[in-house]
């Protein structure tokens, strides 16, 4: 039995320092791998000026098509604002891997491969592929879709760590008149116009009509990020918020801002408690970012919302649509399906009729009813209980099939 156990235990051990060389395998860190190459310096500069690089860090499967300093000095001639030139390079960043190798073996002689500009829903239509050419004289050539001609070629291998990131060396910028095009200002910004173009449109009529833009304008000059809910989950809402105080719609409204800008990576790395446009002193209006791989959840005391899609991405405005109403504790209800229930009092303890507890009460106001509409959990979210409750009972079932598993194959190698 002991041997058997200390079997257990070195396979556990084992098992543990695989997964940390493979984890450690995956990670990369695009300014690192750049910093070895000084004639890319102008390059790895821009990545972090523009924040491309820790997008480009968290994503596994990707090729960074980078251009030498020189190249770099053509596109800093044409006095782009810092926003045309994230968007140029983000055309420079492949969402699939290319080493030397896959580059010369493409099927069929050419290849569509999907960018990062493509994702940011600047890109109009497909301007944000690339088409990769294997040409004859085992020359490898780059262009746009839209292109006519080919607009750079390779030139080597910098990089390779198969098959998580590929960097390479192209001859010059891909040209895209839809990237360098000019980019508002923050203070020019129609967020209003943007996100009713996009799926929020019951929301950003809520805000436009409300003493709240105002602030949300404001916000974008220095940093902002919105989570704004779709049409549907805040049309669903609506008789809720028609039976706030106009405080309570404008703390509403404002909770669904951060006065900071957060890109996606940003907020993967911060996970914890964020303040809101709305938070002001003693009214604490926060909420918790939290995040479980991919998955982006807004938590508050009483719903927990999913980022759902990125609207906007550009410094210092992010704008991402989620699929619930931020509904905060000041103004409603908590849920019992989010806040653990308080220890039963022993039963001689216990008054006859206690008393049920009041939500805080909002900035001055009077009438905590209208500012606490009746909030019980909706179908919806004790479905969301169900679905959590019923994954974390398969993630149990999973790990004790796994530790099974390593005992098993830990005994075997003793024997």
């Amino acid at each position: 039995m002991q041997q058997l156990r200390c079997g257990t235990a070195a396979g556990t051990m084992l098992l543990a320092v695989l997964l940390l060389v493979s984890s450690a395998a995956r990670a990369h860190n695009i300014t690192k791998l750049l910093a070895k190459h000084p004639e890319f310096s102008t390059f790895n500069d821009y990545l972090t000026t523009t924040h491309l690089a820790p997008e480009i860090n968290r994503r596994t499967t990707i090729t960074v098509c980078a251009v030498d300093n020189s190249a770099m000095s053509d596109l800093l001639a044409k006095k782009l604002s810092i926003y045309s030139i994230k968007h140029t390079l983000s055309l420079h960043v492949l969402l699939d891997y290319y080493g030397a190798k896959k580059l010369h073996q493409i099927t069929n002689g050419t290849a569509l491969v999907a960018t990062m500009f493509q994702t940011t829903g600047a890109a109009p239509g497909a301007s944000g592929f690339v088409n990769i050419t294997n040409l004859k004289g085992g020359k490898v050539g780059f262009a746009l879709q839209d292109s006519d001609a080919i607009d750079a070629m390779f030139v080597k291998s910098v990089e390779e760590a198969p098959y998580n990131i590929s960097v390479i060396h192209i001859s010059k910028i891909l040209p895209s008149e839809v990237a360098e095009a000019p980019t508002p200002s923050p203070s020019e910004m129609n967020l209003i116009g943007l996100m009713s173009a996009h799926g929020c449109k019951v929301f950003a009529d809520a805000l436009q009509a409300s003493d709240a833009a105002k602030v949300f304008q404001e916000n974008a000059i220095g940093g902002l990020t919105i989570f704004c809910p779709v049409d549907d989950a805040f049309k669903a809402f609506l008789p809720k918020y028609k039976n706030l105080t106009a405080a309570g719609k404008i703390s509403l409204l404002e909770y669904h801002g951060l006065p900071v800008y957060m890109s996606m990576s940003m907020l993967k790395s911060n996970n914890g408690v964020m303040n809101t446009l709305a938070t002001d002193g003693a009214s604490k209006y926060d909420f918790i970012v939290q995040n479980d791989g991919e998955v982006v959840t807004i938590q508050t005391k009483v719903v927990t919302a999913k980022v759902t899609s990125t609207l906007h991405d550009e410094q210092p405005v992010a704008i991402y649509t989620i699929n619930k109403v931020l509904k905060p504790i000041e103004l409603f209800k908590a849920s019992p399906t989010l806040s653990p229930s308080p220890a039963p009092a022993p039963e001689e303890e216990k008054p006859a009729d206690a008393p049920k507890p009041h939500s805080r009460r909002h900035k001055g106001t009077t009438t905590p009813a209208a500012d606490s509409p009746d909030d019980s959990p909706s179908d919806e979210d004790s479905a969301d209980k169900t679905a959590d409750d019923t994954g974390s009972a398969a993630r149990l079932d999973g790990w004790r099939f796994v530790s099974a598993g390593i005992s098993g194959l830990a005994a075997l190698l003793l024997l």
